[in-house]
């Protein structure tokens, strides 16, 4: 196979980078676009295997992201998806470097923080794109030696045949043009002295493995220009998580201790001083549970369903849809409310989806549609609320449209954050901001109430005493006391 050398490297007139195309990227990053956005890294930043690459002195976040170039082989503009790969001349490796450091200042052109002088190795084979498929191609990155990414382009959100037409719709693409296809999860940050290694492979076809090495800079940046700084949020971007960049873990409004008490009330006081509140429209109405034995605390995820029709399930119902985007990003403990319009003649989510979201750590999934493969999904560990079985697939009745919006669900609206609270006696949707003091009235209506039921059985009328009068509220404080006492 040809490989990659300095004529490679000055044909190259644009070098194009996707910013998200990998499902298990868009999961780790909690988002995933509806459609691709790109950057401009200049030709310049391109360089050969073996070659080293510079972090710049006073830079702590040097990232790295493996990923697949296509090289462009004869000029597209204006091309239909059925045309584009024959735009494509060969495939080959390329390592989509930056730093972190430089992203406040130009966050969104990434010109000077992935636009330096070799941050853009390219080799050191090129494989011709007509002997392969794109959609079975293989994407590995070593970091000193250990497999850190490992994917394929199976299931990417945007094929490569869509990048190449999207892209021509605007602007040329010219012979020895590249383009960057985006990462999978994995990519992390180097530091000098680092060895990184990527590999593409097409069955016994191979690139044969990029290798660049990490250097420190010794040059510092001028004072007349804007210098490195980093934040939390770009260490835990540039590492991939906030355990990776060695950060605490994020406040959450649902601390262990609010689950604890919402866990501990009834979903009817939780109910009652709700409407207390004025919020009358917080229930979820009209399901049933997989495991009406199982109550459920957590935060809502979102996803929505709109009336089939058959042009938009033609665009949005295939691939990674907004479906499957959903269930590959929900997270622990978190829980996946489903927009079905209360539709009951269609599956939204069947076993293999369902299973899915229990792997991933979903503590439960509601819809207010139907349920494929019920005895499935009545057998996972994870309870399902839901409308009713029924064996027809999503498209009967649904297109997948959107994630972690607004939706209706059940009557009433679900907003992603949202704390849900589900067991036999129903599904609640309780404001965050409001969630603290709500479980604390709870608490104290419950201990009123058992001091009312004690009252009742040791004879006692209920006159006066539920609600209690001035008398009987002073005899349940003397009550209380005592409990607190024992």
């Amino acid at each position: 196979m040809e490989q990659v050398n300095g004529d490679t490297l000055a044909a190259a007139r644009k070098v194009i980078a996707v910013h998200i195309n990998y499902p298990s990227r868009a999961a780790q990053r909690g988002r995933t676009p509806a459609q691709p956005s790109y950057f401009l890294k200049p030709s310049s930043s391109l360089s050969l295997s073996g070659s080293a690459v510079e972090r710049p002195a006073g830079c702590e976040l040097l990232g790295y992201e493996g990923e697949i170039a296509l090289v462009i082989g004869k000029a597209a503009r204006r091309v239909g998806l059925e045309d584009a790969w024959s735009h494509v001349a060969a495939v080959t490796a390329s390592n989509d470097l930056g730093v972190y450091d430089l992203r406040w200042a130009d966050k969104g052109s990434n010109l000077r923080s992935k636009g330096g002088d070799g941050f853009t190795p390219v080799g050191p084979a090129l494989i011709p794109a007509d002997a392969v498929d794109p959609s079975r191609l293989r994407i590995r990155t070593w970091h000193n030696g250990q497999l850190v990414q490992d994917d394929t382009t199976e299931d990417l959100l945007f094929p490569f045949a869509r990048l190449v037409a999207d892209l021509s719709q605007l602007l040329t693409l010219e012979e020895g043009d590249i383009i960057l296809t985006g990462t999978p999860a994995g990519a992390s940050v180097a530091r000098p002295g680092d060895v990184l290694e990527v590999e593409v492979s097409a069955g016994d076809l191979t690139t044969g493995r990029l290798v660049t090495r990490v250097e420190e800079g010794t040059t510092p940046f001028a004072d007349f220009g804007a210098g490195p700084k980093v934040d939390d949020v770009q260490r835990e971007e540039a590492w991939g998580s906030r355990e990776a960049a060695g950060l605490p873990a994020p406040a959450s409004v649902l601390t262990p201790e609010l689950k604890a008490k919402l866990e501990s009330v009834a979903t009817a006081t939780l109910s009652s001083q709700l409407r207390k509140r004025g919020l009358n429209n917080v229930s979820i109405d009209g399901l049933q549970a997989t495991r009406p034995d199982r109550r459920v605390v957590g935060l809502a995820r979102t996803l929505r369903y709109v009336p089939n029709r058959e042009d938009l399930f033609k665009s949005h119902g295939g691939g990674f849809n907004a479906q499957k985007r959903a269930i590959d990003s929900v997270n622990e403990g978190e829980i996946l409310v489903m927009e079905a319009r209360g539709e009951k003649g269609t599956g939204t989510v069947g076993d293999i989806l369902a299973l899915r979201a229990q792997v991933r750590g979903a503590a439960a999934i509601i819809t207010d549609g139907g349920v494929r493969d019920y005895a499935a999904v009545a057998g996972l560990e994870m309870p399902t609320y839901f409308a009713n079985p029924h064996p027809a697939v999503l498209g009967r009745r649904h297109v997948p449209w959107d994630t972690d919006i607004t939706i209706a669900c059940g009557g009433t609206a679900v907003q992603p954050g949202d704390i849900i609270v589900a067991d036999s006696d129903g599904i609640l949707v309780i404001p965050p901001a409001i969630a603290g003091e709500l479980v604390e009235d709870c608490i104290r209506q419950e201990q009123e109430e058992a001091f009312i039921f004690e009252m009742v059985k040791q004879g006692n009328s209920v006159d006066g005493l539920y609600p209690m009068n001035a008398e009987w509220q002073a005899r349940y404080e003397d009550w209380k006391a005592g409990k607190s006492n024992d």
